[in-house]
């Protein structure tokens, strides 16, 4: 497989690097740094993507583990900062921004993976590919983002 054509699939699925760095890092240097961090993790898994998933499938895969191997390296500060819309579609209107922002704030609040399994719900995948990027089956996919929408809901309206 050409570099070119790795380039080209990393340009059309930008925006779950963007998105899932968001999610995760503290600030915008930590960002620059993760998402340089994913995408030398991917170039390195290239040569090994076998094609029985899709391209996005495995990139949030690659995204999720180099995020998480990064995220518990001792040297990490946490804190908040201020977040930006989720989608570049609502940033005219600025009640939804303020929402979009409220709900990123809140998914930010959720362990990693629960923060995983509802951005990819949120990114329209089935149950079944989300199991399958974490490991696990896609009954227990189903009863955590039940647990999660509701936990969600007590942060939005808390």
């Amino acid at each position: 497989m050409s570099e070119a054509k790795f380039l080209e699939q990393v340009r059309q699925n930008q925006g779950i690097i963007f998105k899932l760095v968001g999610l995760y890092a503290n600030d915008a240097e930590e960002k620059k740094d993760l998402y340089q961090e994913v995408l030398l993790q991917a170039w390195k898994s290239w040569p090994s993507f076998r094609q029985e998933a899709k391209f996005s499938t495995w990139l949030y895969r690659i995204c999720l583990n180099t995020i998480f191997t990064q995220k518990r390296k001792p040297q990490q500060v946490d804190y908040k900062d201020s977040l930006e819309a989720i989608s570049p579609a609502i940033q005219n209107n600025a009640t939804q921004k303020e929402d979009a922002a409220r709900l990123r704030q809140a998914i930010r609040q959720l362990p990693e993976t629960d923060r995983a399994i509802i951005s990819m719900h949120l990114d329209g995948y089935e149950n079944a590919e989300i199991g399958e990027v974490l490991g696990i089956v896609n009954n227990h996919v189903a009863v955590k983002l039940y647990r999660i929408k509701q936990q969600l809901g007590n942060l939005l309206t808390a």
